[in-house]
C-alpha cells in the first residue's frame, strides 16, 4: 500500500514448505496489495486511491532476494495509498473504478512511460461525486469484470461497455448504486461462454 515493489526470479520459490515461503518483508504499517507474474520484459502500472498512476518498465526494478522490503514504485502524497498493480498487455486499456460508481477507461499509452519511484500522473480526478479509487484493472475489449459493493451487491459487465476516454478526466457513471452503498472491489473474470 505504501508504493514499494519487489521483483523476484520464480526459481526462488521452487522449494515448497508446509508453512509457505516468505516472499517479502512488509512493515507493520504496510500491507501487500498484489502479486503478478511477468515475463521479465513487460510494463507495470500502479494506481492509487487518490487518482494518481505510474507506468514504468519492469526492468527498472532489479531482481532481488526474497528477504527485502523492495524499492519505491511510486511516490505517494499524504494519506494516499496503492489500490492496484497491473502488468500491461499489448493494446490494453486501464479501467479505473471509484467507490461511488463512477470511473473511466483510458488507453495505457495515455500514461507516459517514466522511471519507477516518481509521483506519476493524474489517472482520474477525485471529487466528492466520484469518491476514492477502489479498483485499477488492465482490460481488453474481450474482458469482463465483476464489481462487489459494500452491501453485497454484485454487478458483472463487459469492458467494451465502457468507452475509452481521456486520462485526466472525472470519468462517467458506470453503475447506479443505492444511496449509502459503495463499491469495495473490482476484479477481472473469465468471459461467459454464450453457448449452453
Amino acid at each position: 500500500r505504501k508504493g514499494r515493489v519487489q521483483r523476484n526470479e520464480l526459481s526462488l520459490y521452487a522449494n515448497q514448505r508446509k508453512a509457505g515461503i516468505k516472499a517479502i518483508n512488509v512493515d507493520d504499517a504496510d500491507e501487500l496489495v498484489a502479486v503478478k507474474l511477468t515475463n521479465g520484459d513487460q510494463e507495470i502500472f500502479i494506481g492509487t486511491s487518490q487518482g494518481m498512476a505510474v507506468r514504468f518498465k519492469e526492468s527498472d526494478v532489479r531482481a532481488a532476494g526474497r528477504f527485502t522490503t523492495g524499492v519505491a514504485g511510486i511516490s505517494l502524497q499524504d494519506k494516499d495509498f496503492v489500490v492496484g498493480v497491473e502488468v500491461l498487455r499489448a493494446g490494453a486499456s486501464i479501467l479505473t473504478t471509484c467507490e461511488n460508481g463512477f470511473g473511466k477507461r483510458s488507453a495505457a499509452e495515455d500514461y507516459r512511460l517514466i522511471h519507477r519511484g516518481g509521483k506519476g500522473v493524474i489517472n482520474i480526478r477525485i471529487t466528492e461525486r466520484n469518491g476514492a479509487v477502489v479498483g485499477i484493472n488492465e482490460v481488453t475489449e474481450e474482458d469482463e469484470l465483476i464489481v462487489i459493493t459494500d452491501r453485497g451487491q454484485t454487478i458483472r459487465f463487459k469492458a467494451s461497455d465502457c468507452r475509452v476516454i481521456g486520462r485526466a478526466t472525472q470519468g462517467v457513471r458506470l453503475f447506479d448504486l443505492p444511496e449509502g452503498d459503495r463499491i469495495t472491489a473490482v476484479s477481472r473474470v473469465e468471459p461467459e461462454d454464450d453457448k449452453e
